[in-house]
């Protein structure tokens, strides 16, 4: 009993400090398809090959779509997200690395020749609820 009691209060503190993040995706497009998104900490944001910290797909429905991430550690992230229309499993683009799909950063972040760095797309999880919204470009 001892040993139970023990194991379930060094998990108690693990529960209570996870979070939840609710991330409303507006600007969906009419194709449907999949909204695929990801959330990455500092250290893996600009690395390709990275696995995020958390990600979603979840289909793409217009006008927005709402996604939620549960179980996160608080802590500094940032989203990115796209609308597979064609459902290939990749960020279509043109010859010329035009998007040729609707994507979204946190905060809102444009593009400007590459992706945004992290520190323009950074937001703070807590423990608890959290809520975000970006708007497809």
């Amino acid at each position: 009993m001892r040993i139970l009691l023990a194991a379930l209060m060094a998990v108690l503190p693990l529960a209570a400090s996870a979070a939840t993040l609710t991330v409303k995706v507006e600007n969906v497009g009419g194709k449907g398809g999949i909204l695929r998104l990801s959330l990455y900490d500092a250290a893996s944001w600009s690395k390709d090959d990275a696995e995020p910290v958390a990600s979603a797909d979840v289909p793409a429905v217009a006008p927005e779509t709402v996604v939620t991430l549960k179980d996160i550690a608080p802590g500094v992230y940032g989203v990115k997200t796209y609308q597979d229309a064609n459902r290939n499993g990749k960020f279509d683009q043109s010859w010329l690395g035009l998007p040729l799909e609707r994507y979204g950063f946190s905060n809102d972040a444009r593009p400007v020749l590459s992706a945004p760095g992290f520190d323009r797309t950074k937001f703070t999880v807590s423990a608890g609820e959290n809520a975000i919204v970006i708007h497809l470009q």
